[in-house]
């Protein structure tokens, strides 16, 4: 009998490593992949059936510099925070110290949004998953580079934000709201976010090298540049300082350290012997909360649902449940993506800015373990990037559309003010010598030469163009009345993000 039950074993091994794809191959895969994208650098890690089966590190830290990233190395996980965010929730939830249908002015009752109905009702639940009615990013101009707001002085300005659909009725990816949700948690516990990740999950489960600020790498060493991209190569840039709005994007953290939360996700939130959190809450931050329409005449995803749970994107893959995020810093993207069913994880963090490539690697690492038909990726997706990219005319359509030989319409001083406006504050326009200058009360990187353009147009020369990530062409507009009294700034700054054009600053007289 025992010499049967060995056999038994030795077989189900044998067939184990036979199943588990040649992760020499996938390693050949991801750095011929780097190298294709001509990103600096990034590092992966896979971990299944509750260990870590693969971690490396490719590329380079710094472009210029010999050091290569590891296992070990930092980078900012932006976005994957929300996560973070959702499972301390969750823990609270169950302790009973608060709800996710508790209204949110039960913990700030300074919460107000575009209708006091929405104000009243909006929930713990509604901050989590995107469906308050705001579009996607809007606020983010309020927060992104600021010097000082707090938290508490971004949720204020929320009230102007413009609704773009009703309540609880779309989806609109909101990072204010999750920052909303960072208060909530600091109002539970008594204690910032950052002391709350640090006790309820990092420390249990041994995330020795992550932080919640990027403020604390120099600490703990061993950690990747940002790079912007620019006239097509990478930069590197400054780390910025993301610790008021940390709950929605600000922890930085290693591929060893991710693969640690990977785990603790596809272990049910157990960790070791304990429970950290209940199944029945893991399955509600893994329930659909807003559902989005996917293309069931593509076939090639095999894809058939696509979600937003509580911190988690979710959707079916290849008949298999896939649950994960992506994040964006300022100079470094990152994906987590998990296939419960399998107990698999795969994390990739980057130090540039094309996201092509992560995606690629997480598709083609998990075809391979589903022992899909085998497909390049990382092909298809750059020849993808590169058409849109040639294709994106929003800069060149705006330069081509230039009317030369003109003037403005009023003299210089008639611009210098300044402008206010309800969602950031205030805005100088002043002259130096012969030219303007712009100035932002909360974001120093912000700040501008003003270069005329055309008419009452004048183009946004930032101080500081070699450090921003998500824009670098824009364009302001001097707004006149039928007396030609200056009224308000209009600006346009194409991007995919930051939307200036919420900000409508008015002069203040």
């Amino acid at each position: 009998m025992r010499k049967t039950l060995l056999v038994i074993v030795a077989i189900a091994l044998t067939f184990q490593l036979i199943a588990q794809p040649d992760l020499k191959k996938l390693d050949a895969y991801y750095a011929k992949a780097l190298a294709a994208w001509e990103v600096p650098g990034m590092s992966v890690a896979i971990v299944k059936d509750g260990k870590v089966i693969f971690s490396q590190g490719y590329g380079v830290k710094e472009i210029g510099k010999p050091e290569k990233p590891d296992g070990n190395t930092l980078y900012a996980i932006a976005s994957n925070s929300k996560a973070f965010t959702t499972a301390a929730i969750a823990m609270m939830v169950k302790e009973g110290k608060l709800s996710f249908d508790d209204k949110v002015r039960k913990f700030l009752p300074y919460f107000e949004l575009y209708s006091p109905y929405v104000s009243q009702d909006i929930t713990v639940r509604d901050l989590l998953c995107h469906r308050v009615g705001f579009e996607t990013f809007s606020g983010d101009a309020i927060w992104y580079l600021s010097d000082n707001l707090s938290a508490e002085q971004i949720i204020r300005r929320a009230k102007y934000l413009p609704q773009a659909y009703n309540f609880r009725a779309g989806y609109g990816y909101s990072n204010i709201m999750y920052i909303t949700a960072g208060e909530v948690m600091k109002t539970v516990a008594g204690k910032p976010w950052g002391n709350i990740i640090q006790e309820r999950i990092f420390n249990p489960l041994g995330m020795s090298r992550s932080v919640t600020s990027s403020k604390y790498i120099g600490q703990k060493g061993n950690f990747a540049s940002p790079h912007a991209y620019t006239e097509n190569k990478h930069t590197p840039i400054p780390w910025e300082d993301w610790e008021a709005i940390a709950s929605t994007g600000g922890i930085v953290s290693s591929v060893e350290d991710m693969s640690k939360w990977m785990i603790f996700n596809l272990n049910n939130e157990i960790w070791g012997k304990d429970t950290l959190l209940t199944t029945q809450l893991r399955n509600t931050l893994w329930t659909p909360h807003n559902v989005f329409t996917v293309n069931n005449a593509d076939n090639n995803f095999d894809t058939h649902f696509r979600a937003y749970g509580l911190g988690w994107d979710l959707s079916d893959y290849k008949g298999k449940m896939r649950v994960g995020h992506t994040g964006g810093y300022s100079g470094m993207l990152s994906i987590v993506a998990m296939i419960p069913d399998e107990k698999l994880g795969i994390v990739v963090l980057t130090n540039g800015m094309k996201g092509g490539l992560m995606t690629s690697i997480v598709n083609y690492t998990i075809d391979a373990f589903l022992k899909a038909k085998e497909r390049d990726y990382s092909a298809e997706y750059l020849a993808n990037f590169k058409r849109f990219t040639s294709e994106d005319t929003r800069i060149s359509d705006r330069i081509k559309a230039k009317v030369e030989g003109t003037k403005p319409s009023v003299p210089m001083d008639k611009y210098v003010g300044t402008y206010y406006a309800d969602i950031y504050g205030n805005i100088e326009v002043k002259k130096e010598g012969d030219k303007l200058r712009l100035s932002f009360e909360h974001s120093k990187k912000f700040n501008a030469t003003l270069e005329h353009w055309h008419y009452d147009v004048w183009r946004i020369k930032w101080d500081n163009a070699e450090e921003l990530s998500w824009f670098q062409f824009g364009t302001v507009q001097f707004k006149l009345d039928n007396n030609l009294n200056v009224e308000e700034l209009v600006f346009d700054v194409p991007n995919d993000d930051i939307w200036f054009y919420e900000l409508k600053p008015k002069k203040i007289r």
